[in-house]
């Protein structure tokens, strides 16, 4: 009997057997995964939680569980990220005369689950960490005998260097109204300018307060408290705000009524298992760890930052009510439309749809809809505008919580004007490309995502019967083509006259944070193939079938680094040849042997990319999770697929590495999937029904799930072409 069968490793998860269990916030927490270890709500504002370190890009979550010793637990930190930023409100507990920034802690007492996350020092002083939405509350038993002290650090950020943590707090109004608590506001930037406002309470009054000198340039306090000698647990609870204290106030007045750590633990707890069980899954240990962490990691983010009352500060710097309560930030979205999106619009329609009104909301403050948001203020980072697909696919997945027309006008407008890094319209229009002489970044990178948007909006407008301007989007996203090198036969970049770039190294790695280059974060043989919209256009332009398979098995064979590889290219990760899962753009390539009739090495590959870079272990990641999107490539495709062209509202079939899942849908529907036969050697699909009838295709719709039905696979060792197949 194969091992993914094996009777003694299955595990059959019933509606109240908990769930929690299997998600590891550990993991992810080596190499580059960037997560972090610390407690968290689904989508809430704080994620208290241990940090190890916060001046390099190891440390973009604060934390690196190789690291032996702690610098303290901050309350904000981002899941999986390429970039550096939180890190509010450092607390450090200790018993010596001076604090440490390095403090060795025993590796084996971390202890993490959702919504909780508990350490130990090696001084006996034991840490407890759970969170509501927008508060975070300790529970901190000291040494006996020993000294209770507490380091209160505001001058504390995630930051890129050393030096920037002396100069990242432009403005710091920090108050002691009273022994019991301290209060502020605070404008920090790293990776974007936040205003924002803190209120900390401790569960006793301190005997003692000392502000320890500023270095140069330095703005906020770091303030060590001391309390009188007990045995008793000491509590701190630090709610945070956009607008104001008295918002962080109402937060932890309505919140975490009391001291009472294990009844806010427990409200946490039963959130996560409400939230993860609507997914219920058959496997092995190992598989359902993969399963409920990728789960965990997709509802980390985005945070609503709003407060109870539904205020939040905007992009434009004004304190404004959100229309539905809440306001959403943390888009990566650069990353999270390819899957994470269109995840959220199966098993969380309602909140898909309050994103999108956030989006607008922030397009209203700021000209065009969020492109890398945080906290409410754009980063302009990464490029295109990848709102655009997640507004697109909302509609028309007739997602409610947001006005049709007004969400038009934000693409509309997000696609026409110029704003930033990979707008310029006006040069887009006059070439069909951005020429590499005038856009000297990713000019061919920013070409082709531009045309996924404009696809996107073009399927939007046709929908709504905006004709003129469906024509528009829709020719306008042909333009990829225009950059497609008939004799290399790959995306390569040409200048404002319309001649190729020359030499041409097809393997050169580019990072547009470090060295120019025509590609972001890759190569062209790497997005060649970003043409999720038209892939059967790109077969027609490589030759058919044939060439189109021999080109793309070249991506996963050829091995060559070239020489010309300069700056950063760490987030360029799993590599199976070219081919680099650990960065987004590879992320649905191993789906395009589907559109040449070569399923079975769509098969093969989802295999190997699963055994290869998703283990359930804390350097199990190969690449950033960046906001979930890593962890929802996984999740579609243990199901067997994948949103190839999320607009399209069809999902790829692939083939899944879990033996049976059921999704619990909002409406009380439920879609189940069965993989008879699934083993180690048997990963190839032999057929495929859906409802107990043969697929036709290679494809299903997202009204074949949100209907409720089966979807039963049978699997075998033999690789080969399905007979339940459209002949393609």
């Amino acid at each position: 009997m194969t091992a993914l069968l094996s009777i003694a490793c299955m595990v059959s998860l019933s509606c109240n057997e908990d769930v929690c269990r299997f998600a590891d916030p550990l993991v992810g927490t080596a190499d580059n995964g960037h997560t972090f270890a610390g407690a968290c709500v689904p989508f809430g504002m704080v994620q208290p939680s241990p940090d190890s370190g916060n001046d390099e890009w190891k440390y973009c979550s604060g934390f690196n569980i190789a690291d032996s010793t702690l610098i303290g637990f901050s309350q904000t930190h981002l899941n999986g990220t390429g970039c550096s930023d939180m890190g509010d409100v450092l607390i450090l507990p200790f018993s010596t005369e001076n604090p440490e920034r390095d403090n060795p802690y025993i590796k084996e007492s971390l202890k993490a689950s959702p919504g909780y996350c508990s350490v130990s020092f090696r001084n006996g002083i034991d840490v407890e960490m759970t969170a509501t939405r927008r508060v975070a509350q300790y529970s901190i038993h000291y040494a006996d005998n020993s000294s209770r002290r507490l380091l209160v650090d505001l001058q504390n950020g995630i930051v890129n260097g050393p030096a920037n943590l002396h100069f990242h707090v432009y403005e710091a109004d920090i108050e002691y109204p009273d022994e019991y608590t301290v209060q502020g506001r605070l404008v920090t930037k790293n990776w974007v300018r936040r205003e924002w406002y803190f209120v900390l309470e401790f569960s006793e009054p301190y005997l003692s307060r000392a502000i320890l000198d500023k270095e140069p340039q330095e703005k906020a306090d770091r303030a060590v408290f001391d309390f009188a000698d007990s045995d008793d647990c000491l509590g701190v609870k630090i709610a945070l705000s956009t607008v104001s204290t008295e918002g962080a106030s109402a937060a932890i007045k309505a919140e975490t009524e009391g001291w009472n750590f294990e009844k806010v633990r427990k409200e946490a707890h039963s959130i996560w298992h409400s939230l993860l069980s609507k997914v219920e899954v058959k496997g092995s240990v190992q598989q359902k760890k993969n399963i409920y962490t990728s789960l965990y990691h997709l509802y980390i983010q985005p945070n609503d930052i709003a407060d109870i009352d539904g205020r939040y500060r905007n992009a434009a710097g004004e304190v404004v009510s959100s229309e539905n309560g809440k306001f959403f930030s943390t888009f990566s979205l650069w990353d999270t439309y390819r899957a994470a999106n269109p995840l959220y619009t199966i098993l969380n329609p309602d909140m898909a749809g309050n994103f999108v009104q956030s989006m607008i909301e922030q397009c209203d403050a700021q000209g065009f809809l969020p492109i890398w948001s945080l906290w409410g203020q754009e980063t302009y980072c990464m490029i295109g505008n990848h709102a655009v697909p997640v507004v697109a696919e909302a509609y028309l997945k007739g997602l409610r919580g947001f006005e049709a027309g007004r969400a038009w006008q934000a693409v509309k407008k997000s696609l026409t004007a110029n704003h930033g890094r990979s707008s310029q319209f006006d040069l887009l229009d006059k070439y069909g490309y951005y020429p590499f002489d005038i856009v000297e970044r990713e000019s061919v990178s920013r070409t082709m995502e531009m045309c996924y948007d404009d696809y996107c909006a073009a399927q939007m407008a046709q929908a709504l019967g905006h004709y003129e301007d469906a024509e528009f989007f829709r020719t306008r996203s042909c333009n990829w083509m225009n950059l497609f090198d008939p004799e290399s036969k790959l995306a390569r970049a040409r200048d404002s006259d319309g001649n190729w770039r020359t030499p041409f190294d097809r393997f050169a790695l580019s990072h547009a944070a470090t060295h120019g280059g025509d590609y972001t974060e890759g190569n062209a043989w790497q997005y060649t193939w970003h043409v999720q919209q038209a892939p059967e256009k790109l077969i027609d332009l490589l030759g058919g079938n044939e060439a189109f398979e021999t080109k793309l098995d070249s991506l996963f064979f050829l091995d060559t680094v070239s020489e010309n590889n300069t700056g950063f290219t760490g987030d360029v990760t799993g590599l199976i040849g070219q081919y680099a899962h650990g960065n987004e753009p590879s992320h649905h390539v191993a789906y395009l042997y589907q559109f040449a009739g070569k399923p079975w090495k769509t098969e093969a590959l989802i295999r190997e990319i699963c055994d290869r870079f998703y283990r359930p272990l804390p350097d199990g990641l190969c690449g950033n999770d960046d906001c979930g999107q890593m962890s929802a490539w996984y999740l579609f495709s243990a199901m067997g697929f994948y949103p190839v062209d999320p607009v399209s509202l069809e999902y790829v079939i692939g083939a899944p590495q879990i033996p049976y899942a059921r999704l619990r849908l909002s409406d009380g529907k439920e879609f189940k999937m069965i993989a008879s036969g699934l083993g180690d050697s048997a990963k190839y699909v032999a057929s495929v029904k859906l409802n107990g009838r043969p697929l036709e295709g290679f494809k299903i719709r997202h009204e074949d799930i949100m209907s409720g039905g089966t979807l039963e696979f049978e699997m075998t060792d033999v690789p080969g072409c399905r007979s339940c197949y459209t002949c393609r």
